[in-house]
């Protein structure tokens, strides 16, 4: 039998035709709707950086004739701009242009970006690039230079420290920043209901800070060597954006418990500065409203996660990662690589504020002494870290061996003070007047009680050199009878620990700079929980000699009481210092402007100076 074809089939298919066509309509005009909101978007976009533009031209007394946007000079700035000397050279050059992104990674999850809450030196990494400071740093001079502030007085005794803070910066929302948002920053960090006691540990010194005018005045209740840089470096708050969380101790507890209230005056803004949650990517993208003289050269600035070594050399070998911090082994062997050389530049360097790493001795957990709290077993266990292996073994040459916390750049070091070697026999010694000694023959030693000489050493999971490190001091420590068990562990469970004390050894590194004060990491009163003397070490001589120090305004003086800092840390070994490590860095030929300094090199962000690297219009690889 046929099919037949009928009317009524005929006015089903027209129906159903109509119905496409119309959700292809539908469609077509939705598509319509999003880039018309699309390039509202981008004209909104526009006419913000106008503005801006506008303002600063006003702040300049740059008359606006033809162009929207302010003529370049090429003479020098006005005083109070000089802050931004440098990124503005760099604008001058013939081939600058703004736009593209710099994508650079972290070796771990990074927990949280509210300011003050924040506990490691990749979450400064991106606050350096949202909050502002009064003032900033020449990374080659190490002149300091005005930025928030557009001058500043220090009073004779060194007490009080005036800065005028310049007029038309504005938030990345919008709101004018002024001297009150200063005031209320410090304000902010004192208050104990405020989970910030590393902070409140350095502005500790200042007694008052208050508004005159257009001016902020910092009082100290005495003398302090760092008082102009502690005050001018102070990263400011919005008062309108975090002054609500003190309206009550409920408020305070929600910002204790925050993982991404981020908003600045910076170059760069979180696109949501409430909501970043630890499990999203760390994107920045350009604040249009920056009142800067230079704008921000890049688009967006990227980290990625990336928590392994190997994963991330192939990253950067595939073009996907700008910034590469090369382990030793990695960087010899890609300085044979004439292919990645052509289109990378490389720098090796040891950064001022590169830092060292050690080894702590945890010397009270839950309440009692630890075997780490005889300075006898301390200084047994760093004669038996052989740091010129390490030096040699697994950093290959690219790094020093460390007898102290200071700078071997910086004037503080005490040149008298010998590196420990390694010395078997002096560490056998030693823990044998502890009351170790191997007492059943079976190779390792054990206490009076008969309790062996086992413990676990904590550090940070992901690094292969790190991995290294650890397992040759392993066998170091083995050769005197002594158990180390490795305890690689995730960054945030590391912090936990931290804040708990709750580990029998651990293995870190703090950042460094010319001159660092002591107090944070070796005075007594910073054992308190979530105080960076997490060791629980306590030396009253060095309590005293740290706080007049801190009091003395002469550098020569100064300089007399450091060294007798270094003899104690060195006799008394709370850490076991390892290495200075040399900074080996591959960076995308696409970037322009990379300089070696005095200070490194002169990364974006830097003592919180405007950024000079670039990318050429016609090298950008990233749109928006």
């Amino acid at each position: 039998m046929g099919s037949r074809f009928g009317v009524k089939d005929l006015l089903l298919y027209l129906f159903l035709l109509i119905i496409l066509v119309s959700i292809w309509l539908t469609m077509v005009q939705i598509d319509r709707q999003w880039s018309f909101i699309r390039l509202t978007q981008e004209k909104l976009d526009e006419q913000t950086r106008d503005i801006a533009d506008l303002r600063r031209q006003l702040q300049r007394g740059v008359l606006v004739a033809d162009s929207d946007r302010p003529a370049q000079t090429t003479g020098g700035l006005p005083p109070t701009w000089e802050g931004f000397r440098r990124a503005h050279q760099a604008s001058l050059a013939p081939d600058y242009a703004e736009g593209d992104w710099l994508i650079n990674y972290f070796g771990s999850n990074l927990q949280r970006l509210t300011p003050m809450l924040s506990a490691d030196a990749y979450a400064s990494w991106v606050q350096e690039q949202v909050l502002d400071t009064l003032i900033t740093r020449d990374p080659e001079t190490l002149d300091w230079l005005p930025l928030l502030a557009e001058s500043w007085a220090v009073s004779e005794d060194g007490l009080t420290v005036r800065f005028t803070v310049r007029q038309g910066v504005t938030f990345s929302d919008g709101e004018p920043l002024t001297a009150d948002d200063i005031a209320f920053t410090y304000r902010f960090i004192m208050d104990e209901r405020i989970a910030s006691p590393r902070a409140r540990a350095y502005y500790s010194r200042i007694k008052s800070v208050t508004v005159e005018g257009n001016d902020v005045v910092f009082r100290y209740e005495e003398p302090y060597f760092g008082s102009f840089e502690l005050a001018g470096t102070m990263q400011v708050l919005a008062e309108h954006f975090y002054g609500p969380y003190l309206e009550s101790t409920e408020r305070a507890e929600q910002f204790n418990s925050a993982t991404g209230l981020l908003l600045g005056s910076g170059p760069y803004k979180l696109q949501d500065p409430v909501g970043w949650t630890p499990d999203q990517p760390v994107e920045l993208v350009r604040n249009d409203r920056y009142w800067g003289w230079v704008q921000p050269p890049f688009d967006r600035m990227v980290w990625k996660v990336i928590q392994n070594d190997a994963a991330t050399l192939t990253e950067f070998k595939n073009g996907d990662v700008d910034v590469y911090s090369a382990r030793p082994l990695d960087y010899r062997e890609l300085l044979k690589d004439e292919a990645l050389l052509a289109r990378t530049n490389h720098f090796e360097y040891y950064n001022a504020r590169g830092g060292y790493s050690y080894i702590g001795w945890n010397q009270q957990r839950d309440g009692e002494p630890t075997r780490f709290a005889d300075p006898r077993v301390r200084q047994a266990l760093t004669y038996l870290t052989d740091r010129q292996r390490l030096v040699e073994e697994v950093f290959l040459g690219y790094a020093k061996p460390a007898n102290g916390p200071f700078n071997p750049l910086g004037k503080q070091i005490n040149p008298d003070i010998e590196t420990r070697t390694f010395n078997l026999a002096r560490a056998q010694s030693l823990l044998a007047e502890a009351g170790f000694e191997d007492r059943d023959g079976d190779g390792i030693i054990e206490s009076a009680d008969g309790e062996p000489f086992r413990f676990k050493l904590l550090y940070p999971a992901g690094s292969d050199d790190y991995k290294r490190v650890v397992l040759l001091i392993k066998d170091f420590y083995v050769k005197a009878g002594i158990i180390m068990e490795p305890e690689p562990t995730d960054w945030p469970l590391v912090l936990k620990a931290l804040d708990e004390k709750a580990f029998d050894a651990i293995s870190l590194g703090w950042t460094s700079g010319f001159e660092i004060d002591l107090y944070q990491f070796f005075h007594s009163s910073q054992m308190q929980p979530g105080g960076d003397n997490f060791l629980s070490y306590s030396n009253r001589e060095l309590d005293s000699l740290i706080e007049t120090a801190r009091a003395e305004m002469d550098e020569p003086k100064r300089m007399e009481i450091w060294r007798r800092c270094h003899e104690i840390l060195w006799e008394d070994q709370p850490y076991t210092f390892l290495i200075w490590r040399a900074s080996l860095n591959f960076i995308d030929e696409r970037i322009q402007n990379v300089q070696r300094t005095r200070s490194g090199v002169n990364r974006p962000g830097l003592w919180q100076a405007p950024g000079e690297w670039y990318v050429p219009a016609a090298r950008q690889k990233y749109d928006g």
